[in-house]
């Protein structure tokens, strides 16, 4: 059988920390229910300098400048240890800075909604036009800005969303209509940044793995925002836009949401669009959530640590046909968490790891890394939460234990051998699974890992639709080096022959 393969990944970062304090839910609704707060005061205090953002360990594992194995090795908390000879270019992408990527934003406005001020865009133009993924066209869409007055007045009268670089008024987004809530100045906001952060991992992936862009057929778009208006709040089609923007002309796409589980999801979808040969080069991508920035920021200020949610994610990664080499995608194997499972830890392992491995006749130690919610534990544990990936290796771990696959006196090493520490921003969907297809590339051409599992997980409940879990999971490989090809043997072309013999003699006895 021949199934599709991971072929490349990209992965971006963008340091925001003026959008932590705008346009983090945390932040905002503590704004609004509680303006004098001690939080709100001492905020400012503990946001990070690009610098720190680029020296931090995780996000160097993010854009594949180091490896998960590289950051277990480093003492907790990380936030402590700051990388050295860190780089803004990885392997897999990049960490993009605040003013450059307040630029993109304008660049990716095609109703021009976004207005900036003229003197932030001559400060940030030479920087832009160092940027390899820039093109000349998208600085032109830029324009020469405007007066500061001119936003000044939009965000006070005309109830525009500000956007701030180093706590200063450099531009805002216009509402795209009058009374329609879906498209105020905030949710625009959120939709542009969605957009042009998806924009920015789709073009790493490009560039970093030089990619024809005309050979891409589809586009999967699977973060956590929707577009749409009052008539289909979540029409979409984030994947359609950021294709355009891209170049992809022989694309086409739609968007895939699932909470948290969406990217999961999409993996599936595309893996599966390529077998099937709907499709023979498919993309999945995803755009950051400005919602998520600074989410436990109330826990890292008690602390006395730095707000370590101040970076948008986004991620790209190619699926494509069959070229012996890239690691396969098992759509045969895979986990569904159904409805009927419930919604027990022992019911999500079950469902989620133990039905694909027992399918494929293998035990839970066949499976040599499996990556589960990579969520950065630095960020997680100080809000009450722990280390999210631990639990899960610790989880299935105990299933292992209960059935007989490992002892129980085994289950920290399997943790250690199997595991790894998790290294993604908490944005919902970024950390959900996918951060390691990057590294499995690797891993599973001239590295020693033959077989990993990639599992996704949400809560749907938040949608207040459902008190239901959800999730998926597959089965990647190491690849054999054989590409199928459909043949026909000797016996059945013999059989054709004949066949068409018989059919041609009866149309004589007819005519």
């Amino acid at each position: 059988m021949n199934y599709s393969v991971i072929k490349s990944s990209g992965y971006i970062l963008v340091h925001v920390p003026d959008m932590v304090l705008q346009n983090g839910t945390t932040q905002t609704v503590e704004r609004l229910s509680n303006p004098e707060s001690d939080y709100l005061k001492a905020v400012n205090n503990h946001l990070r300098s690009y610098d720190e953002v680029v020296s931090y360990a995780p996000n160097q594992v993010y854009i594949g400048n180091m490896t998960p194995a590289e950051l277990g090795e480093i003492e907790k908390p990380w936030f402590k240890n700051n990388f050295e000879n860190a780089n803004r270019q990885g392997k897999f992408g990049e960490i993009m800075p605040q003013d450059e990527f307040i630029a993109m934003i304008k660049m990716e406005d095609v109703f021009d909604l976004v207005k900036l001020d003229k003197e932030f865009i001559k400060e940030v133009m030479p920087k832009l036009e160092m940027n390899s993924i820039i093109s000349e066209n998208k600085i032109k869409n830029l324009g020469e800005g405007v007066e500061y007055n001119e936003i000044k007045e939009l965000v006070d009268v005309q109830h525009s969303e500000p956007i701030y670089n180093n706590s200063k008024l450099v531009g805002c987004v216009k509402r795209a209509h009058d009374v329609d809530v879906n498209l105020n100045a905030h949710v625009m906001l959120e939709n542009l940044v969605v957009k042009a952060s998806g924009v920015i991992a789709f073009e790493n992936l490009i560039q970093k793995n030089n990619l024809n862009i005309e050979d891409v057929d589809y586009v999967i778009e699977c973060s956590e925002e929707a577009c749409g208006d009052m008539n289909q709040r979540g029409g979409g089609n984030f994947a359609k836009a950021i294709a355009e923007s891209v170049g992809a002309v022989n694309a086409t796409g739609s968007d895939v949401r699932g909470f948290c589980a969406g990217p999961i999801h999409a993996f599936i979808y595309a893996a599966s669009l390529v077998k099937a040969g709907t499709y023979d080069n498919v993309v999945v991508v995803a755009g950051g959530a400005t919602a998520k920035l600074g989410m436990n920021g109330k826990d890292h200020v008690k602390k006395e640590m730095p707000i370590l949610e101040d970076t948008l994610g986004g991620f790209a990664f190619l699926i494509s046909k069959n070229d012996g080499v890239s690691p396969i995608i098992r759509t045969d194997l895979t986990g569904r968490h159904t409805v009927g499972a419930g919604s027990s830890p022992q019911a999500v392992i079950g469902s989620l790891i133990m039905d694909p491995i027992e399918k494929a006749g293998l035990t839970i130690n066949d499976i040599d890394k499996y990556s589960v919610e990579m969520q950065n534990p630095d960020i997680t544990k100080p809000a009450g939460a722990g280390d999210v990936p631990e639990a899960n290796y610790k989880m299935i771990a105990a299933m292992g234990v209960k059935t007989k696959q490992i002892e129980r006196k085994d289950m920290m090493n399997f943790v250690k051998v199997h595991g790894m520490p998790g290294w993604a921003p908490t944005q919902g969907h970024i950390p959900s699974g996918v951060p390691y297809l990057g590294f499995a590339k690797d891993d599973m051409t001239t590295g020693d890992v033959n077989r990993a599992m990639i599992v996704g997980k949400g809560s749907l409940f938040l949608g207040r639709m459902t008190n239901l879990f959800d999730g998926a999971s597959v089965i990647l490989e190491r690849n054999p080096g054989k590409v199928e090809t459909e043949k026909i043997d000797k016996d059945e072309v013999n059989k054709l022959i004949a066949n068409a013999l018989r059919n041609f003699g009866m149309q004589m006895l007819e005519d």
